[in-house]
């Protein structure tokens, strides 16, 4: 009986725990209910070794393939063209939008073979104003978009998808664990199961000029610089109302690379002396594993971030998250799987003084939480399967 191939176009960047989730989360997804598919992971090109090597550890038989598929219709290596004679269907994996655009265009036009998207957000980036992205997404078996303002947009705009409907993000879904690099963490930083929350935090624009070799944005600075304080005031008073009246102490640590810097400063440095001792402060960059494998020993999570949130729901751990439109509408999601008390917009002010007291009432309800990321954890898994089981029937 011949194997079916997929290529899953996914993989984006490495310097976010988050855009590395998106990958293991479909290929949970494909191995548990779809476990007779052989998957090729068709990767970005700042894909790391070590990257590569925490997914073969959790997934051993994925192959990897990397490069472009050129003018002529050949692709830049002999690993790629092989596995685009093999596959019979590309699936475009979560992300921010529609990433991987060019390269699925050329393999429509160069394969005569079909895609299908699980999970993106539509109209973060001026897609609206993007011709080749509706053009490409016109032509897609199905798009499954992770929050409904974005398939709301994709409506107005025209975009005809024979199926197109909510799915979460796939990243809901990754259970990546490194248990020993973990617990040697938690143990070095006097923190015990269950007896701490994390905190994430994050300025408006990612400084990709600190972390990638990419050209300083003034303009982006200069709005980061004007809203640090603003979007972090919240959170640091969390932080010091976490630690005054429970007995919980509390985990910063970051999602991107460029984080560590952001919550010394406006964090940590700024926390009360009564407060510093039970507040940790992680000062070196981690990977997916590790970061899960330390979320889901924690009693929650809140700050400005979405992957991390989206991790610790996909393990049943109440997590919170604030918002700003830099961040596109990926934020909604929170209400499309039922946790809209647990949103935040920091752009409306009568928002913001919310944040606090659903801090408080989280983990002095750890209970209540816990059912409640559960029920939205449960919805999630539902839809999931809806997804899957699109792809399934495009397949056969």
């Amino acid at each position: 009986m011949k194997t079916t191939t997929i290529i899953l176009r996914s993989a984006w960047q490495v310097v976010n725990i988050g855009d590395i989730a998106h990958t293991p989360g479909v290929l949970t997804l494909l191995e548990q209910y779809m476990p007779e598919v052989e998957v090729i992971l068709w990767a970005s090109d700042d894909f790391t070794d070590e990257v590569k090597d925490m997914l073969n550890n959790r997934f051993p038989k994925l192959q990897t393939v990397q490069g472009r598929i050129g003018q002529e219709g050949k692709a830049t290596n002999l690993e790629l063209q092989a596995a685009l004679d093999k596959s019979t269907f590309l699936l475009h994996g979560s992300g921010p939008l529609l990433v991987g655009c060019e390269d699925i265009a050329a393999y429509m036009k160069h394969t005569g073979k079909s895609f299908g998207v699980f999970g993106i957000t539509y109209g973060g980036y001026g897609e609206s104003d993007w011709p080749e992205v509706k053009k490409v997404l016109n032509q897609a078996k199905f798009i499954y978009f992770r929050d409904s303002v974005s398939l709301e947009l994709a409506k107005k705009d025209h975009i005809h998808s024979p199926i197109m409907s909510f799915g979460p993000d796939a990243a809901f879904a990754v259970d990546l664990r490194d248990d020993v690099r973990a617990e040697k963490f938690l143990e070095e930083s006097h923190l015990e199961v269950g007896q701490f929350v994390c905190c994430i935090s994050r300025l408006r624009y990612t400084p990709f000029w600190k972390i990638k070799n990419q050209p300083f944005n003034e303009e982006r600075h200069l709005i980061n610089e004007k809203m640090k304080e603003h979007d972090h005031a919240p959170l640091r008073q969390a932080i010091i109302e976490v630690v005054r009246n429970t007995k919980l102490k509390v985990l910063i640590c970051p999602e991107d690379c460029s984080q560590m810097e952001i919550t010394k400063e406006m964090l940590y440095d700024k926390l009360p002396a009564d407060v510093l001792p039970n507040v940790v402060w992680r000062d070196q960059f981690w990977l997916t594993d590790e970061a899960l494998s330390v979320y889901v020993r924690s009693a929650g999570l809140f700050g400005s971030e979405m992957h991390s949130p989206i991790m610790c729901i996909g393990n049943g751990i109440p997590a919170i998250v604030c918002r700003w439109k830099e961040q596109s509408s990926k934020g909604y999601m929170w209400q499309d799987i039922g946790l809209g008390e647990w949103l935040f917009d920091m752009d409306v002010e009568e928002e913001i003084s919310g944040i606090v007291p659903v801090v408080l009432t989280l983990v002095t309800n750890l209970s209540d939480a816990k059912s409640k990321a559960l029920a939205a954890k449960e919805r999630v898994h539902n839809l999931h399967q809806e997804m899957v089981a699109t792809l399934e029937r495009e397949l056969q």
